[in-house]
């Protein structure tokens, strides 16, 4: 499983899934251009400390990245707020490519097509949409839960004794 962000433009937001993809082993695949400096060096100005535990590759465009996952059998899911099936319906494979698109546009019409499966989270009606790194963490977690892709819990996470 990965997680895909296509020419991110909210360096925060893309801080949180990098954090989020470093915490549960997550690969992070980054299509250019982004909207901000997206080196090693400046995402460690920009106090991610989870740099070093986070596995990024950058694509230059969109067609050097679909080369790459076509090359590897790799399906892509899209998160989108236009799909038709909900998120806990969709059927994930440990290794899928989960795409996110810009927080300001989303992705063209052209990448929509090319999408093994578009899914959606169900949200209120009226509502636009949720922020793209909440959206991130519940689709992630139901596609880790679908295919037992959870990292173990480690037993030095258990609370300590406590008494009253």
């Amino acid at each position: 499983m990965r997680i895909v962000l296509y020419q991110p433009d909210i360096p925060q937001n893309t801080g949180t899934i990098l954090r989020l993809s470093a915490c549960l082993g997550i690969s992070v695949e980054v299509i250019g251009p982004t909207g901000f400096d997206m080196t090693d060096r400046a995402l460690r100005r920009a106090g991610l400390d989870y740099l070093s535990s986070v596995r990024i590759t950058r694509h230059e465009s969109f067609a050097q990245f679909d080369a790459w996952r076509r090359s590897q059998g790799h399906r892509l899911v899209l998160l989108s707020t236009h799909a038709t099936t909900s998120h806990v319906e969709h059927k994930f494979h440990a290794d899928d490519l989960l795409l996110l698109g810009r927080e300001s546009a989303g992705v063209p019409a052209d990448i929509h097509e090319v999408a093994d499966a578009r899914v959606a989270i169900p949200m209120q009606e009226g509502m636009r949409s949720l922020n793209i790194a909440v959206a991130a963490s519940m689709v992630l977690g139901e596609a880790l839960r679908q295919t037992d892709g959870f990292p173990p819990l480690s037993p030095s996470r258990s609370l300590p004794n406590v008494t009253a």
